[in-house]
């Protein structure tokens, strides 16, 4: 029996992680409550991705800290005590998602297509998505509010950030053209070499840009940064670990350009409307690929799955290797720079 969703009145939201993904997911709650508008929307979500998403309207939004262990399973029950709603999108595929999917109390659970319902989610589901045969995870995404009948799927954000953190950004970007690089993925073997990002922003320099890094905390990345900076003749603005996640957002909204392998900065400056420029040599950039600007990607992961793969591979396969980022030449970024220069009026 089809289901009717003409009289939902509440609905909960189950996407945990991570930042490139849940950015991807506000597009799709968005649309709903744009059809929805008096619709009451929980949120079950990661303790890091809350600090960017905490200041979204008309979300309640409950934390799944997983680093708790299985006490995280415990609090969730708890803090959804005595709730049930008429319809959870269960939005992850992972075993710990669909152990905390048993924790939320839904009338209609709606869960990925059998195709890409995995990690025993389609065990705790009783409606499926529309099956796509090669989606961006955005439009995966918006597949769940198709299936609840939202028919205006058209993407837009609008992720509010405090002012305090607006006049930060303004303070540091100062009017000026400004490329941000954010140069760490969340795995090493993802990053470009420290020497060809140099190498691009002393390109975007001579073009009158300003160049600031940005990126979290980690040893990693302030590792990294200082070795693109030992690349350079020219001094960069270093803000790598100096800025929360709603200042490093307000910061790419009012940046002129991002530079980014697949991560989750790469997304969130989509969100903002601000160009970008992703490096791809592991994932597909048709399914993971900064999803306004895909014509600027730099992608060598057509050139690297013919090598390790014989035959055709399915739709968002990863390819494997330590050095594959090394494929990605520096006059092919800045070649793909000179272009979104020229197509935004930055020349």
């Amino acid at each position: 029996m089809k289901a009717d969703f003409s009289s939902i009145r509440s609905l909960c939201l189950l996407r945990l992680s991570a930042i490139g993904d849940v950015c991807h997911a506000v597009a799709m709650v968005q649309a709903i409550q744009k059809h929805y508008p008096d619709l009451a929307i929980t949120w079950v979500i990661g303790k890091v991705e809350y600090q960017l998403l905490k200041h979204l309207p008309g979300i309640e939004f409950v934390i799944f800290d997983k680093s708790k262990g299985w006490r995280s399973y415990a609090q969730l029950r708890s803090d959804l005590k005595g709730q049930q709603f008429d319809v959870l999108l269960h939005m992850q595929v992972a075993l710990r998602a669909t152990i905390a999917s048993l924790m939320i109390k839904a009338r209609i659970r709606v869960g990925f297509d059998k195709a890409r319902a995995k990690e025993g989610q389609w065990l705790v589901t009783n409606h499926a998505v529309e099956a796509i045969a090669e989606p961006h995870v955005l439009d995966g995404f918006m597949g769940f509010a198709k299936a609840i009948g939202v028919t205006d799927l058209t993407p837009s954000w609008n992720i509010p950030v405090p002012q305090s953190d607006s006049d930060f950004a303004a303070q540091l970007i100062g009017g000026d053209k400004v490329l941000v690089i954010c140069a760490a993925a969340s795995k090493a073997e993802r990053n470009w070499l420290p020497e060809r990002y140099a190498a691009a922003a002393d390109y975007a320099i001579s073009q009158g840009f300003k160049v600031m890094l940005c990126g979290g905390p980690t040893v990693l990345e302030k590792n990294l940064a200082d070795v693109i900076q030992s690349h350079s003749q020219h001094a960069f603005d270093n803000q790598v670990g100096k800025t929360t996640l709603t200042q490093l957002l307000a910061v790419l909204k009012q940046a002129s350009l991002v530079l980014a392998p697949d991560t989750g900065p790469l997304h969130m400056a989509v969100t903002q409307g601000t160009p970008v420029i992703g490096l791809y040599a592991h994932s597909n950039p048709g399914r993971t690929g900064p999803y306004h600007f895909r014509q600027y990607t730099v992608s060598v992961y057509p050139q690297v799955i013919a090598k390790q793969f014989s035959a055709e591979v399915k739709w968002g396969t990863r390819a494997k290797g330590e050095h594959l980022m090394a494929m990605i030449e520096a006059d092919d970024v800045i070649k793909n720079m000179k272009k979104l220069m020229a197509d935004h009026g930055m020349s």
